[in-house]
């Protein structure tokens, strides 16, 4: 009873850190239009999402600083420091006037806002993944480590509930100009609760019991010397990124701009995906525990190469709406069965002393170099090649470079302890 309670004030400060950093990917074309004004959409939209993934490069850096921190002063102290960064990025973004108003300084605002949560992402998957690890017996840690990303699809799905109860009771006028701020605003109001719960976090009893922290200097120095293992890590995790980054942030946009369906129902399929995804990630996380991570992160990158282009076209050329739930839907189980595994291994395989700061490096780069830019990447693929489902190439790529890398480690992925 005592884990399951730790592992729901650790979950509900990720939902936080995952809502406020995610809101914005939902809620690009509004911000777009307040904030990076273009008679051009597509110019628009895209300096959005570029400020979207701009949030990302500073990932890197929060995972090398704040891992570290997590590393040596331990789990509760670095989780504290992630969640208070991050409510001071959604704050600045919340509350900073638009571009008619302030002229250039709003969008300079927004950058810094979302490069301050990147800072704090770059280490708070990696925390509470290492934290959930530590606390779970051997025969259930994908299952536990597996409530980190399924909280993730709770926050999302609470953003996409609040776009279209927004949708249906204000004008687009006034969502344009101010209600797309209230999902902010109500991240905002909602953060002493999250501090309170996150307070009551009880230590990990691995960490407690170690006799020897190192110091700031040997985690570096270790990161360091495992830098070529963790890069080769960064693959691994470059087919989780893309995926999640494409089936979430980029999915309404996708279906508004490209696909035409209305503001509601584009709203609605992120709800259904991100509920689809918080029901099935906890169920693969323990099917890691069974068949074991290698086999079944082989199974999932090589269904996405399979089928990932020739789903998105039956999506783009399909006109009924419920063609476009399914081939979702079906990048959900994807997404969940490849994620459910990935995320407990990369956990498993890392250095045991540096976990936190090797774990959130690895994935940090992944997020920076490939995750984060999957919306602009798509964006440009359909506006290069006039084709919907070119974004699937993209897709399939990071399926390739993934499946590559478990390969080669696979041998490491199955006899880690």
């Amino acid at each position: 009873m005592r884990r399951a309670h730790n592992v729901f004030n650790v979950a509900v400060g990720n939902f936080f850190e995952m809502y406020d950093f995610m809101v914005f990917g939902l809620y690009a074309s509004y911000i777009a239009k307040s904030f990076f004004p273009n008679n051009n959409v597509y110019i628009s939209l895209l300096l959005s999402f570029l400020t979207f993934g701009a949030g990302f490069l500073m990932r890197p850096l929060g995972a090398i600083i704040l891992g570290a921190y997590i590393d040596r002063h331990g789990r509760k102290k670095g989780l504290l420091l992630t969640l208070s960064l991050m409510a001071i990025g959604t704050i600045s973004i919340a509350l900073t006037p638009d571009y008619a108003t302030i002229g250039v300084a709003a969008p300079i605002i927004i950058l810094l806002g979302r490069l301050i949560q990147g800072f704090s992402a770059g280490a708070e998957l990696g925390g509470v993944s290492v934290y959930l690890a530590e606390i779970a017996d051997k025969h259930n840690k994908g299952f536990f480590v597996s409530w980190q990303s399924a909280s993730q699809q709770m926050a999302i799905a609470i953003a996409a509930l609040f776009g279209y109860i927004l949708n249906e009771i204000f004008a687009k006028p006034f969502m344009e100009s101010f209600g797309w701020r209230i999902p902010f605003i109500f991240g905002c109001l909602i953060l002493p609760v999250l501090f309170l719960q996150r307070s009551k976090l009880e230590e990990s009893r691995e960490f407690d019991t170690r006799k020897i922290h190192p110091s700031f200097k040997a985690i570096i120095t270790s990161a360091i010397k495992n830098c070529g293992f963790l890069v080769a890590c960064s693959f691994m995790v470059m087919l989780t990124t893309v995926s999640f980054y494409m089936i979430t942030a980029y999915t309404p946009t996708f279906a508004k701009i490209e696909l035409g369906l209305s503001e509601s129902k584009a709203f609605i399929l992120t709800l259904i995906i991100a509920l689809s995804n918080f029901i099935l990630l906890p169920l693969m996380g323990a099917l890691s525990d069974k068949i074991g991570r290698a086999k079944q992160l082989l199974l999932f990158s090589a269904l996405f190469i399979l089928t990932a282009y020739p789903v998105l076209l039956f999506v783009t050329k399909s006109n009924l709406y419920s063609s476009v739930i399914v081939g979702e839907l079906w990048f959900s189980i994807l997404y969940a069965g490849y994620n459910g595994a990935m995320v407990i291994a990369l956990v498993e395989i890392v250095p045991k002393e540096i976990r936190s700061i090797s774990f959130s490096l690895a994935y940090s780069i992944a997020t920076a170099i490939y995750g984060g830019f999957t919306p602009a990447i798509a964006t440009q693929l359909i506006h290069f090649t006039q084709n919907k489902a070119a974004p699937a190439i993209w897709l399939s790529f990071a399926a390739f470079c993934s499946l590559v890398i478990i390969l080669r480690l696979s041998a490491r992925i199955r006899n880690a302890i």
